[in-house]
């Protein structure tokens, strides 16, 4: 299963990436996880320190994954892949390190390459932790292309919700056609207010994901969540996880 995880700046798809990811792993799954935002954080959610986040190997600039191009899959995850503490494997897609460094696109081209290959031989679940916003989606080709389903993260504003929305209709063109809702964030009075924002824009709301002091505090000391705070958290991904791995219950149109 290649799973995309996609919303506004700030939603906290990098926490939903990582207790998903984690989730999944202790099911037993093999689990990638990819971070392509340009400044990545991911690792530090999923156990790595600082500084090892900072040695991880972003994948080379356009190179072509699969039997016919430079690295097979496995090679792939051999020389870019780190073992987190938490379990699952995490790959860098691509890392700017100075100003002026110029576009990203190569790093990219190599996640959708990387997503069209023979990924499932090596891999139950591939996540890619996207960068914000939905140009991941429009470039050429579009990077997430080849996942089976989005989960799109989305806090209780009309700017994250209408993004969710645009993200469902570029979907569509590329033939993505499954994908599931996830609010996040949401205080108890917010609730009403985002189910009425996710049918005003025709957004799946299929997990509702409240504000938690724990999530929050772990972020920002830059460490994963423990099992043993919150475990109504850890219940909220469970149920998220079993939605996916079921399939059938992805929203399809």
């Amino acid at each position: 299963m290649k799973i995309g995880i996609v919303g506004k700046g700030g939603v906290g798809k990098t926490s939903v990436s990582s207790m998903l990811s984690r989730v999944l792993s202790e099911r037993g799954r093999r689990v990638v996880a990819v971070d392509t935002d340009s400044n990545p954080n991911l690792g530090l959610s999923l156990g790595l320190s600082v500084e090892e986040t900072e040695r991880q190997v972003p994948i080379p600039r356009s190179v072509v994954i699969g039997h016919r191009g430079d690295l097979t899959v496995r090679e792939l995850l051999d020389t870019y892949a780190t073992v987190t503490p938490m379990g699952p494997l995490l790959m860098s897609a691509l890392r700017v390190t100075q100003a002026g460094a110029g576009c990203t696109c190569g790093g990219h081209a190599s996640v959708r390459s990387m997503l069209g290959a023979a990924v499932e031989e090596i891999a139950d679940d591939t996540i890619i932790d996207m960068e914000a916003g939905i140009e991941h989606l429009s470039r050429s080709g579009g990077t997430l292309a080849h996942v089976d389903v989005l989960v799109l993260v989305f806090e209780a504003s009309r700017k994250a919700v209408v993004t969710a929305s645009r993200t469902i209709a570029l979907a569509r063109e590329l033939g993505i056609l499954a994908w599931l809702g996830v609010a996040n964030k949401i205080g108890p009075d917010e609730v009403s207010t985002v189910q009425s924002l996710c049918d005003e824009h025709e957004v799946p709301l299929d997990i509702v994901l409240p504000r938690f002091d724990a999530i929050v505090e772990a972020d920002h000391a830059g460490i994963p969540l423990a099992r043993s705070a919150a475990p109504e958290v850890w219940d909220i991904f469970g149920e998220l996880a079993d939605r996916l791995t079921a399939g059938a219950s992805a929203n399809s149109r």
